[in-house]
């Protein structure tokens, strides 16, 4: 019963991501402009962010009614089934307003609180990664694996930025002390595809500050699949404090670094 319910889950992630990111890829408005903020003016949403959330949660009305629900975009239901659906309508807002094609639908299904099917869905990089539970990560289909983890001078780690000031000023602070200490430093702007890079080797590591959940539910599970640690600070899993993926041998240093660091606070 669990591998044929936890199958069902993915089809049905797997579909909707896919209509979200065709209607998000063909039905983004020339005119795209800001409909709304949140923490902060430059904290955007688009009025796609809306419609791709509505398209979800309207197909997850369908086919799953008695499942919670959470979504960015302000969608939020108990269900009674055990089985929640995580969603980030538009990881990457920023990105997609403005024409850059690091953008995702990012669709994670908890069972009774556990995580165990994750998709996300890069339309512009014409890539979707998957993973369920104990079956591995894949990436249209193909098995994926972490990178075997490098001295750490020699580790591209990926990170992103609040929007609020005061949290840009500490991430400031910890990247001008870790940058020196590694091969380099990349800002892709959607935490689900870090994550998944992560899993398909693309960088070694991935931290960030300030996500929620329906941030990293999917990319940290696909993550781990593909042989990842995950984590926020010692002995913590991730969470909004801080979020941590990376190969085994450079988890742990990258963790303690960051725990040296503040990279948990403001």
């Amino acid at each position: 019963m669990t591998d044929s319910l936890n199958a069902e889950l993915l089809d049905l992630a797997l579909e909707v991501a896919r209509r979200a990111g065709d209607l998000l890829r063909d039905g983004r408005p020339a005119d795209l402009g800001v409909a709304a903020t949140k923490s902060s003016p430059i904290d955007v949403v688009t009025e796609m962010d809306v419609a791709s959330e509505k398209l979800i949660t309207d197909f997850l009305a369908q086919h799953r009614p008695q499942d919670g629900v959470l979504g960015e975009e302000g969608a939020s239901s108990e269900g009674s089934s055990g089985v929640r659906w995580v969603i980030d309508p538009i990881d990457g807002t920023v990105n997609y307003l403005y024409g850059l094609p690091s953008w995702a639908v990012s669709i994670a299904v908890e069972r009774d609180g556990e995580t165990v099917v994750g998709v996300v869905a890069a339309p512009m990089r014409g890539e979707t990664y998957h993973a369920v539970l104990g079956q591995g990560a894949y990436v249209d289909g193909e098995r994926v694996r972490v990178r075997t983890a490098p001295p750490f001078e020699q580790a591209l780690i990926g990170t992103g930025f609040g929007y609020v000031r005061e949290r840009r000023i500490g991430q400031a602070r910890v990247l001008h002390e870790l940058l020196p200490q590694v091969r380099d430093i990349r800002r892709g702007g959607s935490a689900a595809i870090d994550l998944c890079d992560v899993a398909c080797g693309r960088l070694n590591a991935y931290y960030e500050r300030g996500l929620n959940p329906w941030d990293y539910a999917a990319g940290a599970l696909i993550a781990r699949e593909a042989g990842a640690l995950t984590g926020g600070r010692p002995g913590v899993p991730a969470s909004t404090e801080l979020t941590i993926a990376a190969a085994p041998g450079l988890f742990e240093p990258l963790q303690a670094l960051l725990e040296d660091l503040g990279a948990w606070h403001d």
